[in-house]
């Protein structure tokens, strides 16, 4: 396996998508110098899920434009497979997949290491910092929350057991919580519910 001829296919044109993933898998078998590539043509289709006549016809057109070279075969269970070379030479010929760099005349400025100064327009400087700066000074609210006082929730409240009542009860109960404890307090204070 050899980094540097994958690098070299993969920054090439070979002209269709069946072809570059071919000669992308073929330059994962080979050596640094292109050379030791031995995979049968069911293996390239396997492993690349292209069709057998896919990859014969990429085959034989690497073969006819000098990107493969056959250099001799290795006896296998089927026969023989041939020993292909990837001619790097030929694949550097090949048209690059980099887009040309175009100068557009603009430059970018570079980096500034020390705080902002704001925005310069027409020559003159902007704001030091945005408005929306988190060190932006707060003001408090301007008008004050008065609870109300609910005079019948006090009498439910001093009906409810001692034990049972937790610093200041909360102004402004819900209703049905009004409704629930007005049942409970007129149930309790009933001397005929007591002695039943």
């Amino acid at each position: 396996m050899s980094w540097r001829v994958a690098k070299e296919c993969a920054e090439r044109k070979f002209g269709s998508a069946p072809r570059k993933q071919i000669i992308m898998f073929l330059a994962d078998k080979a050596s640094d110098d292109g050379s030791g590539i031995w995979c049968s043509k069911g293996t390239i289709q396997r492993h690349t899920e292209l069709g057998e006549t896919t990859v014969k016809r990429a085959v034989r057109a690497f073969l006819k434009e000098g990107i493969l070279v056959e250099i001799g075969a290795r006896t296998c269970k089927n026969g023989f497979t041939v020993v292909y070379r990837i001619d790097l030479a030929k694949v550097e010929e090949l048209e690059p997949t980099a887009e040309p760099e175009i100068e557009t005349g603009s430059t970018v400025a570079p980096v500034q290491s020390g705080p902002g100064t704001g925005a310069t327009v027409a020559g003159v400087p902007g704001p030091p910092r945005p408005p929306n700066h988190p060190k932006t000074i707060h003001k408090p609210p301007t008008r004050r929350r008065e609870a109300v006082k609910d005079e019948e929730a006090e009498k439910i409240l001093a009906a409810y057991p001692p034990d049972r009542v937790r610093g200041n009860a909360p102004i402004g109960l819900a209703p049905t919580t009004l409704i629930l404890s007005r049942a409970v307090s007129e149930t309790c204070l009933q001397p005929s519910a007591v002695t039943k």
